[in-house]
């Protein structure tokens, strides 16, 4: 199928390219890239007030199958994925049962293939992510996972996480760490603080997060492999990083979008849909996450999708799972982030290229002959979520019949739309 895209705004951080041109594609690349392009193809769209952007990389998100496939499946999540701008996504290990050897490894890798975009999964660092015993990692790499994980669970033994960071330099791969002390945390629900102290919720203090993330820089000094901190939370922990960066070339660092976007007062009301792991945090460690994106000190953007069910989330706030979805909403929020300061093509690089130099992955590009992996948004457009336009299977979300600004309207992988909003395609 050849699309030919008219007057459309590309933004992509690898060609560099910031402006309105045509986009020809044909044979699942862009064929040609220009000015007033004229060409006869199956499908013309006018992409005047629209953006053209590289399709989005989401190196941490959580699966449900096998396991759970009642509240996410791969063929469903991915889809989800790609309704939001995604065509690369990676699975965090903490299936049921977990990612823990060639066989569940496999099963993965295989049902991926069914999927509309890519799914690339992570590998356990421990069996059974107890933290116990190293996983088979050299079986796992085989099988082709992108790193080694265990989150959700921080890795508590430093021997068994610095023997898992030495042994992942043979394979070239990352090791993410969910650094939480989870002595600390031990059934907290929100960050510890007045609030937490008023509304009677058992609080996470942040300094559980920082402990665990100097450690895990320390035995990144010391072993020399790619450590990625996961979702950090605090000014504290950005402070951390910057000096350690300083001195270190073999660590990243990410943010979920929802910690970019929400504070700790989203569970005013005890909504558990906002009770994610590491908790929600404060505006003044929002405005120091902003400030990492734009040092680079921070490296990507992720969303942390974490499928629950209604019933699960409506067990309250204290008896119910940590996480929310986040793919359908991730850019349209990212976006709004540019009332900080940011600019669009900081936030799409820490959403494309970003993920895919930490993954050392070819990133997507809006490039002539380049495979066409890209996005189709409207960012000024205006639209409510709701849990029928969830593609989800779960809907547990604090953003819920809000209005957000800024719409996906179609996602190609390799040339094809693998999804649209039916007003273009």
């Amino acid at each position: 199928m050849d699309i030919l895209i008219k007057n459309i705004h590309i933004i992509d951080p690898v060609s560099k390219i910031n402006a309105i041109k045509d986009v020809f594609i044909s044979n699942g690349t862009f064929a040609e890239i220009g000015k007033c392009i004229r060409k006869r193809a199956n499908k013309t769209i006018d992409g005047t007030g629209l953006w053209l952007l590289p399709g989005l990389i989401d190196m941490h998100y959580h699966l449900r199958e096998p396991g759970n496939e009642e509240e996410e499946t791969i063929l469903s999540g991915s889809y989800s994925a790609a309704s939001g701008g995604f065509t690369t996504i990676c699975c965090m290990a903490n299936t049921d049962p977990a990612v823990d050897n060639k066989v569940v490894a496999t099963y993965i890798v295989e049902k991926s293939k069914k999927a509309p975009i890519q799914v690339l999964p992570y590998g356990t660092v421990t069996i059974g992510r107890k933290g116990e015993l190293l996983s088979p990692m050299g079986e796992l790499a085989d099988v082709g996972v992108v790193g080694f994980s265990d989150d959700g669970n921080c890795v508590m033994d430093s021997l068994i996480f610095r023997r898992a960071l030495e042994y992942s330099k043979t394979w070239h791969k990352i090791v993410v760490s969910h650094s939480e002390d989870q002595i600390l945390t031990k059934n907290g629900v929100m960050n510890e603080g007045i609030l937490s102290t008023r509304l009677g919720l058992r609080g996470i203090p942040p300094e559980a997060e920082h402990i665990m993330v100097y450690r895990d820089i320390s035995l990144a000094g010391l072993s020399g492999a790619n450590l990625h901190l996961a979702h950090l939370t605090t000014k504290k922990s950005v402070e951390l990083v910057r000096e350690a960066k300083k001195q270190l070339k073999n660590i990243t660092c990410e943010v979920a979008i929802h910690h970019l976007v929400l504070t700790e007062q989203a569970l005013i009301d005890y909504d558990a849909n906002a009770k994610v792991s590491p908790p929600l945090r404060t505006q003044q460690d929002i405005m120091a996450l902003v400030k990492g994106i734009k040092e680079n000190i921070i490296d990507a953007i992720v969303t942390d999708h974490a499928p629950h069910s209604e019933e699960e989330k409506g067990s309250g706030v204290e008896n119910a799972p940590f996480g929310m979805i986040g793919f359908e909403t991730a850019l349209p929020l990212a976006m709004g982030l540019v009332k900080y300061g940011l600019k669009p093509m900081q936030i799409i690089e820490k959403m494309t290229s970003g993920p895919a130099r930490i993954l050392h992955y070819k990133a997507n590009t809006i490039s002539k002959n380049s495979e066409a992996n890209c996005v189709i948004f409207n960012p000024s457009a205006r639209w409510t979520l709701t849990k029928k336009n969830i593609h989800s299977l779960s809907k547990n979300t604090p953003f819920l019949n809000k209005e957000l600004t800024g719409k996906v309207l179609c996602t190609f992988y390799r040339g094809t739309p693998v999804y649209s909003d039916k007003t273009l395609l």
